[in-house]
């Protein structure tokens, strides 16, 4: 909407924003380097267009704002387009600021660099024994006087032609990019005849006059407001008005959507400015404003740091920056909440769980409990990266105990437990007098299932993965398995339950991801055919004893080394692709050739069933085995044995091998299988002259 003709120009006031690591590199120069000395500091602050309909952008203080320890400038990066960088004073005299944005004027620096005209002043006062720091900012604006009036203001889209505004918007997307002109805060803009637009430097003011050319002056304005420039525009039309002598600017205040040129927020408008008395003469120095308020009065903001200065608390602040970076741009849907408060239990601190720990923690989750009966021996630390030869000595230490002291060295804010016990496993028969102790263990695992949000299955042998995946399918939660074999791993994420409760896939509440962990477990009405399949849903004979028998390289988990690391972070970012699914532990196996599987939705892309990959042949591919209505841990009739009869059941299926496999009818469809052979050994007879040699 364009403003109403003669009023009196007005400008948002810039605001501040400090990085702690401001604070924390300050406090550092002030123990370390500067001591008694309260000389002024050269620092850099940092802004960049507006880039939200909403919310201005602000001049920002970062860690390498400072100069380092070791002496010389400030750190800051340079072509950034993110930020743009802007020297501060290094005085602590608002009139004294807007006297040396005046002597830039005059001497023609800020031409040159026109950085200068955006300036600024930040006095502090730290008190480290506190760890608290008062500071106040100030952004000097030298004053018109009288002000500018404000002739025309409206959307650069409405003041362009279209052809116009497509060329302005490229030639400022290409100035944006390029490393050289990225942070050139203030610019001018030329229009040909033609509509063709180009971007040039201040300094190149008088070839750009004339030849009925259009002229615009441009800045990146940090401000929202639709009906207001930013702050930097006073200093340029000071410039603009002693320099050049002009008495009628056309400006653009350009901003941002998502990264690019804007033409619908950025705005174009036309200021009259009567030239001072005075101004000619560079000692008579105009009055400066710029004080930032705190809260409407001009006074200090106070900062206390004495909570972030706890190594607990900076390391959480350094280990979410990189998944707060992911939001920026590459994953705006990513759900930090969700992750933080996901419970993990992690069955086997060997080879992968160790692994997979370590990459949960990197995915934000905090609250992880391993559960593991072995020690620590020789051979493990190499690859089992929790662990040390100091866990070895003396017999070795529990792993589960070590793993746990381990992840809180690393990261002292992980909620790490550790669990020492050993799974009950179908086909290791179980002494009548040791039955209450393992039937305990039985209850254990069930409330340890229960409490926890998402089960890893890491452990060496097969059947020691049954009791875990029969539970995780009785309490319908989120199972993930990774298993490894010499040059091969299998990486799946089991199915929901039987007894899952009825419900439309097109329900809301089940499209939606919310930091509630109950959105992710609604039930999802599916046919049993439709449901996933478990690691046991292909298996035809019922988990045994796979250790007997067996020599040593068969016992150990023999594998090539670089095979752990590859399954364990697929299986965790299997895990963050089902919190980030609508649908979560009910979406649907997806393969790369899906054509229908609208992974391009997906913020993590698709969400597979099962991978299996081959380090001999460097492959890896995707598959989907929906469940089996005779599998041994997950289908109906075992679930519902075990809701009947609980305890005794599982006593029953450890004890007696054959039991499930009569239970599910695998045994029913072995005899029919032998049957049909005998069958046709019996009953086909065939003429060797009728065999056709192939």
């Amino acid at each position: 909407m364009a403003s109403q003709e003669g009023s009196m120009l007005k400008f948002a006031p810039f605001q501040s924003a400090v990085d702690e690591g401001f604070w924390h590199r300050l406090s550092s120069l002030k123990l370390n380097k500067l001591g008694i000395d309260d000389s002024p500091l050269p620092i850099t602050g940092f802004y960049a267009p507006c880039s939200h309909s909403q919310v201005s952008n602000h001049l920002t203080l970062l860690a390498e704002s400072l100069p380092s320890e070791s002496g010389g400038e400030s750190s800051a990066a340079q072509g950034n387009r993110n930020r743009c960088s802007v020297p501060d004073l290094s005085i602590n005299s608002l009139l004294i600021g807007g006297d040396q944005i005046w002597e830039d004027i005059h001497s023609g620096k800020a031409v040159e660099d026109s950085s200068v005209l955006s300036r600024f002043l930040l006095i502090s006062f730290a008190d480290l024994k506190k760890w608290t720091f008062h500071y106040w900012f100030a952004f000097p604006a030298l004053v018109l006087d009288p002000p500018a009036t404000l002739v025309d203001l409206r959307p650069a889209s409405q003041w362009f032609s279209l052809e116009e505004a497509e060329s302005v918007s490229a030639a400022c997307n290409a100035w944006r990019n390029s490393s050289s002109t990225v942070d050139v805060p203030f610019f001018l803009i030329d229009i040909d005849p033609n509509s063709r637009a180009t971007i040039r430097h201040l300094k190149d003011w008088e070839t750009c006059r004339g030849d009925n050319h259009k002229l615009l002056f441009g800045f990146y304005d940090p401000c929202h407001l639709p009906n207001n420039p930013g702050w930097p525009l006073r200093n340029f039309l000071a410039l603009i008005s002693s320099r050049w002598d002009l008495t009628s600017v056309q400006f653009l205040c350009y901003r941002e959507n998502r990264g690019f040129a804007d033409m619908g927020s950025s705005l174009v408008g036309e200021a009259v400015i009567a030239v001072p008395q005075g101004w000619k003469d560079h000692h008579c120095v105009p009055n400066a404003v710029g004080w930032e308020l705190n809260r409407g009065k001009k006074v200090p903001r106070c900062i206390s740091l004495a909570k972030s200065m706890d190594p607990t608390r900076l390391a959480i602040s350094a280990a979410d920056l990189n998944l707060k970076l992911m939001r920026w741009r590459a994953l705006p849907s990513l759900n930090l909440d969700v992750l933080s408060n996901l419970k993990c239990l992690l069955l086997g601190a060997g080879t992968l769980g160790c692994q997979v720990a370590r990459m949960l923690m990197a995915w934000g989750v905090r609250k992880i409990t391993l559960l593991d009966n072995g020690k620590v021996a020789m051979s493990n630390p190499l690859r089992q990266s929790l662990y040390t030869l100091d866990d070895c000595l003396n017999g070795g230490e529990l792993k589960a105990t070590a793993a746990v002291r381990s992840l809180k060295r690393i990261f002292p804010a992980v909620e790490a437990e550790g669990i020492v016990m050993a799974i009950p496993m179908p086909g290791h028969p179980v002494p009548s007098q040791e039955e209450p102790g393992v039937l305990d263990d039985c209850r254990r695992l069930h409330d340890l299932v229960d409490s926890h949000d998402v089960v890893f299955l890491l452990t060496d042998t097969r059947e020691s993965r049954w009791l875990p995946s029969l539970l995780c399918a009785n309490l319908n939660k989120i199972t993930l398995t990774a298993a490894l074999g010499f040059d091969s791993f299998l990486v799946m994420r089991h199915g929901a339950g039987p007894f899952s409760s009825n419900q439309d896939l097109k329900d809301e509440a089940a499209n939606a991801l919310s930091a509630d962990l109950g959105h992710l477990d609604l039930g999802v009405g599916r046919d049993e055919r439709q449901r996933l399949g478990c690691y046991f849903c292909n298996d035809v004979v019922a988990p045994v004893d796979s250790t007997a028998n067996r020599t040593l390289d068969q016992q150990c988990t023999v594998t090539r080394p670089g095979l752990a690391p590859i399954a364990s972070a697929l299986a965790v970012e299997l895990l963050v692709g089902i919190l980030h699914h609508p649908h979560g532990i009910y979406a649907e196996g997806e393969v790369t050739s899906s054509s229908n599987s609208g992974s391009s939705e997906m913020p993590l892309g698709i969400l597979p069933h099962q991978i299996r990959g081959s380090l001999s042949q460097f492959s890896q591919m995707t598959l989907v085995g929906h469940s089996s209505n005779s599998c041994t841990a997950c289908c109906r009739t075992v679930v519902s044995e075990y809701r009947k009869r609980g305890m005794e059941f599982i006593l029953q299926a450890i004890n007696h091998p054959t039991y499930l496999e009569d239970l599910t009818g695998l045994t029913e469809l072995m005899k029919s299988a032998s049957a049909f052979e005998l069958d046709w050994d019996a009953d086909v007879d065939i003429d060797e002259d009728d065999c056709v040699e192939i």
